[in-house]
């Protein structure tokens, strides 16, 4: 007995130092944690209940029997982040470069099985040279059978993803399902294709960072997050993402009690929007003055600038908001803004947490970009995943919702429960400019004229009472009573119930 507790303890040993001393130091000097070091900010302090620590791969080939490290390169448990249950994977960069083989597969696998099972979030840790070579097709194998399993888990427990430090080929699939990606800067990258043979195939010069960083995929490809200065902030704003979302889809949001009264009064924003219709304002003044103490937690803010997307509480419950922004592009919806709000509606729908849409769009971007880009099936995503969404939606007009853009901003055609404007609302087919030149085309040579039905249509359309007279405004409200009737809707709204027919499932334009 005493030789066996005398083994367990030098497996353990030999498993918490992962590559070596060496190795670790190296990681260091990177600026980076190791995985264990990682795991132990992320989760509640001494929470961590670790898994198949002693796992070892099987290789034989290329000497590889020679390389065995207990827990092969990734460290795998759950624990707990404010109390509340997280399945945890933290690939270790010091093992063989975090080369993902069969069983380092199999211990993800058994995590994602469990955390589905017990309906609990999934949090991996990616730091990975890719697939291990030197076991070729087992290896590949190892990603398609994570990659089955961030699918079956899509939309029933959340998945998030940080990455930090290499994510390159198969390996940046399973982040691309997931539903949340975060990247730490100057240390992660994600590509499928690395540079040399960007270089072999295009003859382009790129760097790993101008390639796949951080700064690459928050503000051009859209496909990260947040992009965080270090290991240390990234992993604690991952426990303030956790506070806004629920364990899985049969549960409702946590709700934190507040010192901020549902019935706030917010004065300033009678002046928020600007008399002249063309100037513009920044939206992210109403959605902080309206949500709980200032807390909004903002996704993609660095991406498609044109819409606003994050979590925020009201009256202590978690709701997410879609806001256009008059500051970019006129508020204007294209294709990356439809994209990006569309996939944060169908997440916040599939996790019982209600939205709250905040509209000043005057429309759909025109141009030849955008059209041969393919903005009518990128522009129906949006539309799509308003449609099909059941949970609570409240909905304020601030300003202009001209055309398509109106129907598409969760309206009341689109199951809008509550819907209201503000008394600067305009609700027409389009500006009174435009439709003036296309309804009087005679009178187009004659300024005054033009001028004249210009006023016209204004004072027939440029309100929020043709609508409200129809009943597709519930309420035109003051801006300073904004946060109290939300919170009054949602509380209204709290035991909803609305399914969709049966179906295997839809067929979103993608």
């Amino acid at each position: 007995m005493h030789d066996i507790i005398e083994q367990l303890a030098e497996k353990r040993k030999a498993a918490c130092l992962g590559g070596g001393q060496k190795r670790i130091d190296s990681q260091h000097a990177k600026g980076k944690l190791t995985a264990r070091e990682r795991i132990e900010l992320l989760l509640d302090t001494g929470s961590f209940e670790e898994w198949d620590m002693f796992k070892e791969h099987r290789c034989t080939d290329f000497g590889m029997e020679a390389e065995s490290v207990p827990g092969d390169g990734v460290v795998t448990g759950y624990g707990t982040i404010n109390g509340r249950l997280i399945f945890v994977f933290s690939q270790d960069f010091t093992v063989l470069g975090g080369s993902l083989s069969e069983t380092h597969a199999e211990k993800i696998c058994k995590l994602m099985d469990h955390a589905m099972k017990v309906g609990a979030p999934v949090i991996g840790l990616n730091d990975s040279g890719g697939a291990r070579i030197q076991e070729g097709v087992a290896s590949l194998g190892g990603y398609a059978d994570v990659f089955q399993r961030n699918v079956l888990a899509s939309g029933v427990i959340p998945q998030i993803s940080l990455i930090m430090g290499p994510c390159a080929g198969g390996a940046v699939y399973s982040p691309a399902i997931t539903d949340f990606i975060f990247m730490v800067k100057d240390s992660s990258y994600m590509f499928v294709t690395g540079p040399e043979v960007v270089r072999t195939v295009t003859h382009e010069e790129v760097t790993p960072e101008e390639l796949g960083g951080a700064i690459t995929h928050t503000t051009k490809s859209g496909v990260a997050d947040l992009a965080f200065e270090n290991d240390v902030e990234a992993l604690l704003m991952i426990r303030r993402l956790v506070g806004f979302i629920p364990a899985n889809n049969r549960e409702k949001p946590p709700t934190w009690p507040g010192q901020d009264p549902a019935d706030r009064i917010e004065f300033s924003l009678d002046t928020l929007v600007p008399n002249n219709p063309n100037k513009p304002y920044d939206i992210k003044e109403l959605i902080l003055k309206t949500v709980d103490d200032g807390d909004f937690f903002e996704l993609q803010p660095d991406y498609a600038q044109n819409i606003v997307i994050g979590f925020g509480r009201l009256d202590g419950s978690p709701v997410g908001f879609v806001a256009n922004q008059p500051l970019v592009m006129a508020g204007c919806l294209d294709i990356r803004s439809s994209t990006k709000a569309a996939r944060f509606v169908r997440f916040c729908d599939a996790f019982n947490i209600p939205i709250v849409t905040f509209v000043d769009v005057p429309g759909f971007m025109p141009g030849t970009a955008q059209e041969y880009g393919g903005i009518i099936k990128h522009g129906a995503k949006l539309l799509y995943a308003y449609a099909e969404c059941t949970v609570p939606k409240v909905t304020i007009i601030t300003r202009k919702a001209y055309g398509g853009a109106y129907d598409v901003m969760a309206s009341k055609h689109l199951r809008g429960d509550v819907n209201f404007a503000w008394p600067s609302a305009e609700i027409a087919v389009m500006g009174p400019k435009g439709a003036v030149e296309i309804i009087f085309r005679e009178d187009k040579g004659d300024p005054v004229k033009i001028a004249q039905r210009e006023a016209e249509y204004r004072a027939r359309f440029a309100n929020p009472f043709v609508a409200g007279a129809r009943g597709f405004i519930d309420d035109v409200i003051m801006p300073h009573e904004t946060r109290k009737r939300i919170c009054r809707s949602l509380a209204m709204l709290r035991h909803k119930q609305l399914t969709n027919p049966w179906r295997k499932h839809g067929n979103i334009p993608l």
